[in-house]
């Protein structure tokens, strides 16, 4: 018997080993389709009902902030959408019109990356609104636009579901939550005020 062979009486224990092994890593992926399952059905239901708030990042746009300079009503001096994010916006609201679900307002932070989003979505016309214009680099004006969305937020009742298209920090600021480009996060009000995270959309 050479060193590395294995005596034929431990070939029992280490095959039966290495099968318990195999099932239960081909259970994971099963339980984690269970469970997205289960968080994409409470999402679903949340978006049915009347006072839902989703807070959307807009799609992807190469690069952070904005150049120096730039002008608010000229989008060729912002950083913009590319084809990807065009193309996410443009899923994620055919998602959400297949899904049937009732988008009551449309709102969006007038940076154009934003605005495009929004539109691409194809869920409702859209409206800019100061409350969810970016706050980044933060500065004392952070504090008061946060405190606008917060009340637009909370004066919220329906009918449908109220979508802002917003940034990254900005949702941050108001959820206490990171999301990734194009990313929605759909949120209950507690009776407090704050905002509970039922879960996500992604592109």
């Amino acid at each position: 018997m050479t060193k590395s062979a294995v005596p034929a009486a431990d070939r029992g224990p280490r095959r039966r080993l290495l099968a318990a092994l195999l099932l239960a890593t081909s259970l994971l992926p099963g339980l984690g389709h269970a469970q997205a399952q289960g968080a994409s059905a409470a999402v679903m239901a949340a978006l049915r009902e009347p006072g839902t708030i989703v807070l959307m990042r807009h799609a992807r746009a190469p690069g952070v902030g904005d150049p120096a300079g730039f002008k608010i009503d000229d989008c060729s001096t912002q950083r913009n959408l590319n084809d990807e994010g065009r193309a996410d916006a443009r899923a994620l609201g055919q998602r959400l019109r297949e899904a049937g679900v009732p988008v009551g307002r449309v709102l969006s932070s007038a940076w154009c990356r934003c605005l495009e989003t929004a539109r691409l979505l194809g869920v409702g016309p859209v409206q800019a609104h100061p409350a969810f214009a970016s706050i980044f680099p933060e500065d004392a004006k952070g504090d008061e636009i946060t405190a606008q969305a917060r009340r637009v937020i909370a004066d919220w009742r329906g009918p449908g579901v109220l979508l802002a298209v917003t940034h990254q920090v900005n949702i941050q600021a108001l959820a206490g939550v990171n999301t990734s480009s194009g990313e929605m996060v759909v949120l209950k009000k507690r009776p407090d005020g704050t905002l509970q995270e039922v879960g996500r959309l992604q592109p």
